[in-house]
Parts: C-alpha cells; sequence; structure tokens
C-alpha cells in the first residue's frame, strides 16, 4: 500500500493538523482580477483556473464559491496528503481536476487534460502548516521526526539519505546558497561528523550547538533546514519554471498570484514581474544595444497580510503576495 492510499484510508490523518491558509481572501481577488470580492457575485465566474499548491485546499474552497457550474479548477501538489485532501474534494465538486506533480509540470499536466490555457493561476510557496506540525514529515526542528523533508513521500530521496552520501563542501553550499546561512562551513562540518541522521531533533541540536552566533527570537537550525528542504526539493528551479511557463499559460487578460515567504522565493518573483513588465530586464541598461522586448504582464501588485492578520496567524508575518494581468502579447 502506498503512502497516499494510507492517507486516503484514515480521514483522521487529514484532520489532526489544522492550517490557517495565509492573505486567502487577497490571493483570491488578485486571481480574479478585482479590488474586492464583494465585488463578484458568487457562483458567476467563468473559465479554468489553477491553484498550484493545493494544500490544504483553503484557496481553493474560496475559489470554487466565485465560479460558475461550467468552470474548471486544476489543482497541483506534490504532497500526497493534500492530493488525499483534493479527491475528498473533487468527489462533492466535479469542477476539480487533480494532478499529483510539482508546477513545475504545468504546461504539460494541462495538455493531459485538453487545457492549453487558463483565465488564473495561483499558487502559495513553501512549506505548509501541516506539513511542518507533522514530526514524521521531518520538516520541523521542534518535533522529532526521521530527517526525511521531501514534499513528495512516494519519490526521490530523503535529506537523511543525503546527508549520509554529500560531501562537506557541497553540504556547506547548499547551506550557503538555499538558506543564506553565514556560517555554513562550520555547521555542514559539524552535521557530516553526526553518526546517523534518524532524528530531527538531534540533527537540530547539532546544528544550534555548532552555530556561534544566534539571533534573537530565531531557532539556530532555520536556515539550515530551510536550505536542506529546498535543495532536496529543487523548489527554486521548480519556481523558475513555472513561472516562464505561467506566460505560455495564461490567456490575455488573465491574472497571476503567487505567495512567497523568504527573500530566495520573492526575489525570483519580483524580478520576473519587474522583467517581464516593463520589457526590459534587469541588467539590459548594461548592455551597448538592448534588445526589444515584449511587456508580457501589467504592472504588478503587491500585498502584505495585515497586523490582525499577522496577530491570529503569525506564520503569514513573512508572506508577500505579488501578481499581475497577463497582457494582450502572444508568447512565442
Amino acid at each position: 500500500m502506498s503512502d497516499l492510499d494510507k492517507i486516503g484510508t484514515d480521514t483522521a490523518d487529514l484532520a489532526q493538523f489544522r492550517h490557517t491558509t495565509v492573505l486567502l481572501d487577497e490571493t483570491v481577488a488578485m486571481v480574479l482580477g478585482v479590488q474586492n470580492l464583494q465585488d463578484v457575485p458568487k457562483n458567476s465566474v467563468c473559465g479554468v483556473f489553477v491553484d498550484a499548491t493545493f494544500g490544504r485546499g483553503g484557496h481553493s474552497r474560496l475559489l470554487l464559491e466565485y465560479l460558475a457550474d461550467d468552470a474548471i479548477l486544476v489543482v497541483f501538489d506534490k504532497d500526497p496528503q493534500a492530493i488525499a485532501n483534493a479527491q475528498a474534494l473533487a468527489q462533492t465538486d466535479n469542477r476539480v481536476r487533480i494532478i499529483h506533480d510539482s508546477f513545475a509540470t504545468l504546461q504539460d499536466s494541462l495538455r493531459t487534460l485538453g487545457i492549453d490555457q487558463v483565465d488564473g493561476l495561483l499558487a502559495d510557496l513553501g512549506v505548509s502548516s501541516p506539513q511542518l506540525d507533522d514530526g514524521s514529515r521531518g520538516f520541523s526542528f521542534m518535533r522529532d521526526g526521521a530527517v526525511d523533508m521531501r514534499m513528495d513521500t512516494t519519490r526521490g530521496q530523503t535529506v537523511g539519505e543525503w546527508l549520509s552520501v554529500v560531501d562537506v563542501d557541497t553540504l556547506a553550499d547548499v547551506l550557503f546558497e538555499y538558506g543564506e546561512e553565514r556560517h555554513s562551513r562550520k555547521i555542514a562540518r559539524a552535521i557530516k561528523a553526526m553518526e546517523n541522521y534518524n532524528s530531527t531533533l538531534e540533527l537540530a541540536e547539532v546544528i544550534k550547538q555548532a552555530h556561534p552566533a544566534w539571533q534573537k527570537g530565531k531557532h539556530p537550525a532555520t536556515q539550515s533546514f530551510q536550505a536542506m528542504r529546498i535543495f532536496i526539493n529543487n523548489e527554486l528551479f521548480d519556481v523558475d519554471d513555472f513561472l516562464t511557463q505561467s506566460l505560455a499559460v495564461l490567456k490575455a487578460g488573465g491574472h497571476l498570484a503567487v505567495i512567497s515567504f523568504h527573500s530566495l522565493e520573492d526575489r525570483r518573483i519580483k524580478q520576473f514581474l519587474n522583467n517581464h513588465s516593463k520589457g526590459r530586464w534587469e541588467g539590459d541598461e548594461k548592455l551597448l544595444i538592448a534588445p526589444k522586448r515584449a511587456k508580457y504582464f501589467g504592472k504588478p501588485s503587491r500585498v502584505a497580510p495585515s497586523d490582525d492578520e499577522i496577530k491570529h496567524n503569525p506564520r503569514a508575518r513573512s508572506a508577500y503576495l505579488r501578481g499581475a494581468k497577463r497582457s494582450d502579447v502572444a508568447f512565442e
């Protein structure tokens, strides 16, 4: 029996971990192209929409309230638990289509459904609260579990397996590049001195002891755990692929909305939208003759959580929502 089958047979597994959706109304409004959801009648919006990171379905469920009966919502996720949630939703709503894969497969996966272009596209990047709160997934340095950290537990190498074979220099590079960890060399040496990688709490403690300078209010293993998770799941390259494919997939007049939680992702999204809305890429000003570039998006927008949202959901404090409207320019 696969991980997905086991999860799907026990609804208690799905209910024990709670998730508060970040920037819920703002994201759904942005993907529908409105300032306020009150401006949109329920069950009125036609077309094809994509939730590229279904998670526990918060954005999808609210979006479905506004979609017409003949609309389609395609949901993607790598996590088998998220797919089990999506399957439960699809059993009660025939507008839902499910892709168990990374959003980096966006264009090809949509084509398998006979879909070439969509009217709206949203993504909520990073790790979800249920993934963090379930120690067995290995994402948390506060709860013990296997050193796994895979978004998709049905395939691929775990972080523990990778740590057992990676060399110190490569590990240090990963910690520095994906976690922006200034003390990556010292931490990498300490990690590689461990006898095994069977416990997230033991790994976090080794990082803590090796870290020479703790930031107040921040666990010293935060950046290292982030780096290993991003690396093992290929997250930044997937984001780049997803953004590039959004140009071809979005119809003219369609909207892109993406939530990020750390600077590595946010920087990519900001630069992507700026490049393709200005028709001028970063670095073009240094060229003697700058190439002529299309303006694939209108002016980008950026939304941060309100103080009230952060008060009720502290995990929202680092979130940013960015998006833009697809221009009437053909993508080659």
